[in-house]
């Protein structure tokens, strides 16, 4: 009897060794799960939030940002040939559509004062390389649009506050005129802390630099942001359009559900802003700007093994000599991973 219950138990052994391999895509199924991702984000910038109708008042942007195995040669090669990129880590591509809007204080004028800022809007489409190396994130990239009526800045603002029975904005006769822009933007983000435990949370810290050249923006920036949260993605917060501290289109979770809250501060030394300057061409409205800008942003976001959504609010001291106060606006972004 002892030497049949030992082959029986033998038998029993193999038939669950076979049973286990022929059930081994779970593990496969988990490495699927666990293969880095590429992301697409909806973004949506308004002050509306605020009930404000003034300054920057719109914005928005479609974007996809690549899986790392999906990034072109292309790409790889531009940016290692770049001499701060880094040389080590994933490499992404992002692609976006956009546009964003600004106007004066009071937009029930058909002749805004001379001291107030111009109306003006910009239509946009951006492509850029993104490293990630795990300990900082390197993000370059080149915006290319137009500024003035054909970035459509009138008709969409006019059709969106008849939709809501708005304010109806009468002074877009005097926005800026027509002219190409053109920003390249180089910026670096540190996990100086990455994921470190508190109170049973999470906590991130997040330094990062930048700068950007070109028709629409001169300027150097650099700020901080930290988070606070539980199950914490790989990620660095959510995308805002620029000028603006730095996120990322895609994050990878680190369980079926996360969620945090962030606070970051930036300042930008600022030496053109086409919307304020007016035109480069051509005589056109604009105002003293003011050379040292600040941003204050406080924000949440949930995650999910697929999606990431965010709300930030910004508040932005005075751009220009003559600006009444503080600009407030916020912004939701969605993301979705695939």
């Amino acid at each position: 009897m002892g030497g049949g219950d030992s082959m029986a138990s033998k038998r029993n052994s193999v038939t669950a060794g076979l049973l286990a391999l022929a059930l081994c895509p779970a593990p496969a199924l988990a490495a699927e799960d666990a293969k880095e991702k590429g992301g697409f984000s909806i973004l949506f910038e308004n002050d509306l939030f605020y009930k404000a109708d003034h300054d920057y008042t719109n914005g928005t942007e479609l974007s996809y940002t690549s899986a790392p195995d999906e990034t072109p040669d292309w790409a790889l090669e531009a940016a290692r040939l770049f001499p701060f990129f880094t040389d080590k880590g994933d490499v992404r591509t992002r692609y976006a559509v956009g546009q964003a809007m600004f106007t004066p204080n009071d937009i029930t004028l058909v002749n805004p004062p001379l001291n107030d800022r111009p109306y003006a809007g910009f239509f946009f489409g951006a492509v850029g390389v993104v490293g990630d190396d795990g300990s900082h994130l390197d993000q370059v990239q080149g915006t290319l649009g137009v500024i003035g009526p054909m970035a459509a800045g009138q008709e969409i603002q006019k059709f969106i506050h008849a939709s809501v029975q708005g304010r109806k904005p009468r002074g877009w006769h005097y926005q800026l005129r027509d002219e190409p822009g053109l920003v390249i933007q180089y910026e670096r983000t540190w996990k100086w802390v990455k994921h470190a435990p508190f109170l049973g949370l999470a906590v991130d810290a997040e330094p990062h630099f930048g700068g950007a050249i070109g028709n629409v923006w001169d300027y150097v920036n650099m700020g901080a942001m930290a988070r606070i949260g539980f199950n914490l993605p790989n990620d660095y917060g959510p995308m805002r359009l620029q000028p603006s501290l730095p996120g990322s289109d895609y994050f990878e979770p680190t369980a079926p559900l996360g969620g945090y809250l962030f606070a970051g501060i930036e300042g930008r030394a600022i030496a053109r802003n086409l919307f304020l300057d007016g035109n480069s061409f051509e005589r056109s409205r604009s105002v003293s700007k003011l050379n040292l800008v600040g941003d204050l942003v406080l924000g949440a976001a949930v995650t999910f093994d697929w999606a990431r959504l965010a709300f930030t609010h910004v508040i932005r001291t005075r751009e220009y000599k003559t600006q009444k106060g503080d600009d407030q606006f916020g912004a939701i972004d969605l993301t979705l991973r695939f």
